[in-house]
């Protein structure tokens, strides 16, 4: 009776672990320059997946997201996961003029942007977004693989928003 017990212990451990990791946090590393100089490479953050099960994404927002038909290296059936921020909502129209960001023809006020790492001042014809669709990019422009190549991103491929850096413990910060 006592390893029954035992038993079913461990499992309801097991499953309410699971259940926070689907659906309220996570914890992801950053891989890649793509979010310099707001992450840097090997840091951990908290993930909210409750932020976007009670709210939707808005403006600046650092998200986890998935693009479509890009999977692991080597695990073809997990599906990669990518650190961004959301520059453009759904029925907006982005455009770039000079690495200038223009949403329905107004210049964005980008304050987390380091020009260290935005020299390449690109345009980008204006796109207006679906019903559904978010523009994501890299705070890092000069490298950085994001909607300006892939496209915009679907409401359901965006997992959670980054709240916390939590290593390197020297690191730790909110993230704005």
């Amino acid at each position: 009776m006592a390893i029954l017990r035992d038993v079913l212990d461990v499992l309801c451990c097991l499953a309410a672990a699971f259940t926070l990791r689907m659906f309220v946090v996570e914890f992801v590393k950053v891989k890649g320059r793509s979010m310099l100089s707001t992450l840097r490479n090997g840091e951990v953050m908290l993930v909210s997946r409750l932020a976007y099960r009670l709210g939707k994404p808005r403006r600046f927002d650092v998200v986890i997201c998935h693009y479509p038909g890009r999977y692991m290296d080597k695990r073809k059936w997990f599906r990669q996961c990518f650190v961004k921020r959301v520059i453009a909502l759904p029925g907006e129209t982005i455009a770039m003029e000079e690495g200038v960001v223009l949403i329905n023809g107004v210049a964005m006020e980008e304050a987390f942007l380091d020009e260290n790492h935005n020299r390449r001042k690109r345009d980008m014809a204006p796109r207006t977004l679906g019903p559904d669709e978010y523009f994501v990019m890299g705070d890092n422009r000069d490298s950085s693989n994001d909607s300006r190549s892939i496209g915009p991103i679907r409401r359901k491929e965006i997992i959670g928003r980054a709240r916390v850096v939590l290593w390197p413990v020297r690191g730790w910060r909110r993230i704005r």
